[in-house]
């Protein structure tokens, strides 16, 4: 657990200017900066960075947040992987609310993430010297651009080169864990990648937290990864996914291949929004953080027995993750082709239409039962049906699973409804028409919302709610109380509108807290105005409550005869809404 203290402390101490300027080019626009939106395509800029605020609102796509939000949306960091990128940012160290064990495992995950760094920049100072590593980069059609971009290296063909790099080579532990040496049961160590082009593996900060190594000769393996370490588990990492994030977002869409050099040959031809499985099958953990970057995803696999093995590996872990309005596709290329030489063959071009192109994964489940099964016989339809059946209980889609039902049942003249009882399909929640994931809230207008945005531009005037006031039940009334209770126990951020966001993060609050202040970005009213408008606000309020109570007495008395203290509130209220009604002398 990172202390709310620190968070608060580092927010106040960055500047989310600057921490978005070195991702965006940032233009000043009045009190602001204007920039292209990074999170959907669009030609003029609608995305707001306000230095006063320490807060970033789009207003084309809604997307806003504080400046640890950016780096977590924008990088793809979790929260306290963002909460430390900033801490490096501007020079502090993150303290942890855990227990000795926990703090051991992170300092010891930075220690090896040192050491990966470290091997990462060797191996490229060997590539500069290396002109046999350098001439088979330039056969495969590579430049030192996309060399330097992908950090490629190389591994001298020695039994430890890297001993020149670690002085401690002999008796450091860590280099042993973090797999870059093997130790035998007779005390030697040697270096695992030995004589082959290093491809580093970047986790979603950019740290080096793996490699895998391509042999130069005829030597095997021809791929060689670093084992399982802390830092590395090649079920969660995609490599390439670190360099390819902006491109993905340009293209809403990933391409996932098998193989590094697939990654390196797309790009190196124009399509950079490639990323690879590091030598096993695609997992579901895989499949949600592609899913995380976008909502099409294209699965590029080769057309032998192998590469269909590994496509229905793929389509078995996507079938639980899987949303509606995600897009899986499945493309298949020639027998003869992998990625790597199917760009070279024929462009990027043709390749980018193969990937339009791709076949759906609802399409491709039914193709491949249908082939394994047949549809000729009563037998094959009812094992076809069993076999998908199996499949669509994990599928968690439901207008997905609705469609192929259907389709199903048009391949084997069965109704969707004996389909969905013979296979004993499980109820799945009634689809809910969902608004885009970051449409901007709708502005309802309301005396609260319009409370709610003056005390966001001065938090501290929460301090002046009436108690007497009664508590609403719309969002922003909640939202209202739970800054009022911010001040009353004195922990109220003073890190601008960002800060706030941040302290109501992970509470129901911090949605409207967020739109709504974007929403704010361009408001220049009038301290003295707002002043006004507040003021009024809170006698509208209490007007409200007011008329609410007449009518409760009035509606009483219909009843039986107010008593005497009854009587003598009912009659105090009168006597306030009348003094309310008065018109007001004018300055």
């Amino acid at each position: 657990m990172i202390p709310e203290s620190f968070i608060q402390d580092l927010l106040a101490r960055v500047d989310i200017v600057e921490v978005i300027g070195r991702h965006l080019r940032l233009k000043k626009g009045g009190a602001n900066y204007l920039a292209c939106c990074p999170f959907h395509n669009e030609k003029s800029p609608s995305f707001t960075v306000s230095p006063s605020k320490q807060f970033y609102h789009c207003f084309g796509c809604g997307a806003h947040g504080s400046a640890i939000g950016f780096v977590m949306e924008y990088v793809g960091l979790n929260f306290p992987d963002a909460v430390e990128d900033l801490a490096r940012f501007v020079g502090l160290s993150v303290p942890r609310d855990q227990n000795p064990e926990a703090a051991a495992r992170h300092e010891r995950s930075l220690a090896l993430g040192d050491l990966m760094g470290r091997a990462a920049r060797f191996y490229r100072e060997q590539l500069k010297t290396s002109a046999k590593a350098v001439g088979y980069l330039k056969s495969r059609g590579l430049t030192g651009e996309i060399a330097k971009r992908y950090g490629l290296g190389y591994a001298p063909d020695d039994w430890s080169p890297l001993r020149a790099e670690f002085p401690d080579y002999a008796n450091s532990p860590q280099l042993a864990e973090c797999g870059l040496v093997i130790d035998n049961d007779g005390g030697r160590r040697w270096d695992r990648f030995r004589d082959r082009i290093m491809f580093p593996i970047l986790d979603g900060r950019g740290q080096v937290i793996g490699f895998g190594g391509r042999v130069l000769g005829a030597g095997e393996p021809k791929y060689l990864n670093s084992p399982e370490t802390p830092l590395f588990e090649k079920g969660r990492e995609l490599y390439g996914l670190f360099q390819a994030r902006q491109a993905i977002r340009e293209a809403e869409c990933v391409i996932v291949t098998e193989g590094y050099m697939d990654v390196i040959a797309l790009a190196q031809h124009g399509v950079t929004h490639a990323v690879a499985a590091l030598g096993t099958a695609t997992t579901p953990m895989h499949v949600q953080k592609l899913l995380r970057a976008t909502e099409r995803v294209v699965f590029c696999f080769d057309g032998d027995s192998a590469g269909r093995k590994a496509a229905w590996r793929a389509l078995e872990a996507s079938l639980e993750q899987v949303e509606d309005g995600n897009r899986l596709s499945f493309l298949f290329l020639p027998p003869e082709h992998d990625p790597d030489s199917y760009v070279r063959a024929h462009g990027a071009e043709a390749f980018s239409q193969a990937a339009a192109g791709a076949t759906p994964l609802s399409g491709y489940l039914l193709q491949e039962l249908k082939e394994r099964h047949g549809t000729a016989t009563a037998e094959a339809r009812a094992a076809l049906v069993g076999a998908a059946g199996e499949l669509l209980k994990r599928l968690r889609a439901p207008l997905l699973r609705m469609q192929m039902v259907h389709q199903l049942a048009q391949i084997t003249g069965l109704a969707a409804q004996e389909i969905e009882a013979g296979c004993q399909l499980p109820a799945l929640a009634a689809p809910t028409r969902e608004a885009p994931r970051r449409a901007p809230r709708r502005k309802p207008s309301s005396t609260e919302r319009k409370l709610l945005g003056i005390v966001l531009c001065h938090p501290t005037w929460a301090a002046r709610l009436p108690p007497d006031l009664p508590p609403g039940d719309s969002e922003e009334w909640q939202a209202l109380a739970a800054i009022a209770n911010l001040v009353d126990h004195g922990e109220l951020p003073t890190g601008g509108l960002g800060a706030l966001v941040e302290a109501l993060r992970d509470t129901p609050h911090q949605a409207v807290v967020a739109a709504l202040g974007g929403e704010l970005l361009l408001d220049s009213a009038d301290e003295a105005d707002m002043e006004q408008e507040f003021n009024d606000t809170l006698e509208h309020l209490r007007g409200r409550l007011v008329a609410r109570e007449i009518e409760r007495y009035i509606s009483i008395s219909r009843e039986r005869r107010l008593d005497g203290e009854e009587q003598r509130e009912f009659s105090r209220l009168l006597a306030e809404k009348q003094k309310m009604a008065r018109p007001k002398p004018s300055h």
